[in-house]
């Protein structure tokens, strides 16, 4: 493949970031603003408040990318963004971003998918996998199944019908009082628990083997806790946290390996924020061992939001000659696969 340095820009929902990326598989600079300080006076993140910190950040950020790199625009082949899905106002920031660096320097305008990124930041961490695989994505706002046939060629076998795994452990953080943010609270306080304690449902959704469904079991949770505030009943914080866990692990971890069985494939990615918790990572670790499945996953900083995630998916968009106009615009519900 023929050699690019791209600059990427992320911005969909409450982290600012710019990145250099070479080749898709080598970070030259990763610079992330958390705005998470910030959405944890309000127990989650608002829109509102993020598009303004985006705006007043992204400028510093893409420089401080470019000066670690030890680039200039004029060094780049191509700009890269995060047009979808995500926060329409966040996006927008991002998008307008890079629309006027490509048109200030003239370089390519690269559009690229917030899960597409997720999935693309396996290439950084792994330079040995390639297509195709199958490839769990879990975060606040996606959980998706997706076979990963080709670069840019994907086949969506399962998402999620109502919450993301993310969005339920940041609701049921919130019930038992963990705050935000709900997943890295959970994932700590669980391991003082019993996943066994508290038999929590999981979820099956009768026309699909693949998609997934955490609102019951969220509700589930709240149930629980309301009964035992009505019966004056002690509750055990690390229990609940722990059993509820489990659940949605089992889930994530069954409904995965019933779609490397189908595929056929003998290799299986994680990505998303929701990857980086340490009960999913060892299920799936174990899971995978024990069918003799390869088994491939981001470090915890390349599943969070990140722009080199975005670079690295860019790259492949380069290389088969993707290139957006002056018009590009933000589309919060971007499905994977649409253009």
């Amino acid at each position: 493949m023929e050699s690019a340095t791209i600059l990427a820009i992320e911005t969909s929902c409450d982290e600012t970031a710019a990145a250099v990326v070479r080749n898709g598989r080598e970070i030259l600079s990763n610079v992330i603003y958390s705005q998470i300080d910030l959405h944890t006076l309000y127990g989650g993140v608002v829109p509102e408040i993020a598009s303004r910190k985006h705006i007043e950040k992204i400028n510093q950020v893409m420089a401080q990318a470019l000066k670690e790199a030890g680039m200039e625009l004029s060094d780049l082949d191509a700009v890269a963004v995060t047009y979808g899905p995500g926060l329409v106002g966040p996006l927008l920031v991002g998008v307008s971003e890079a629309k006027a660096v490509s048109f200030a320097s003239g370089l390519p305008l690269i559009g690229v998918h917030h899960i597409e990124g997720h999935i693309s930041a396996n290439y950084i961490e792994h330079h040995d996998l390639e297509p195709p695989f199958v490839c769990l994505v879990a975060s606040g706002g996606h959980s998706h199944l997706v076979v990963v046939k080709d670069y840019g060629e994907y086949e969506v076998l399962g998402r999620t019908r109502d919450d993301a795994a993310g969005e339920a452990f940041d609701k049921v953080a919130r019930a038992i009082g963990l705050g935000y943010p709900g997943g890295p609270k959970i994932d700590k306080v669980a391991r003082e628990g019993d996943p066994d304690a508290i038999a929590f449902p999981r979820a099956k959704v009768g026309d699909s083997d693949y998609d997934f469904s955490f609102s019951g079991l969220k509700s589930a949770v709240l149930n629980y806790l309301n009964s035992c505030q009505m019966k004056g009943e002690t509750i055990c914080q690390a229990d609940v946290a722990a059993s509820f866990q489990k659940a949605v692990v089992d889930v994530l971890t069954e409904h995965s390996m019933a779609a490397v069985e189908r595929c056929g494939l003998r290799k299986f990615a994680i990505a998303g924020g929701v990857a980086s918790n340490s009960a999913l990572r060892q299920a799936l670790e174990k899971a995978c061992a024990e069918r003799e499945i390869a088994f491939y996953r981001p470090s915890p900083l390349l599943c969070t939001d990140n722009a080199a995630m975005i670079g690295a998916a860019a790259y492949y968009e380069y290389v088969r000659g993707v290139r957006h106009g002056l018009d590009l615009n933000a589309v919060p519900g971007l499905k994977l696969g649409q253009t």
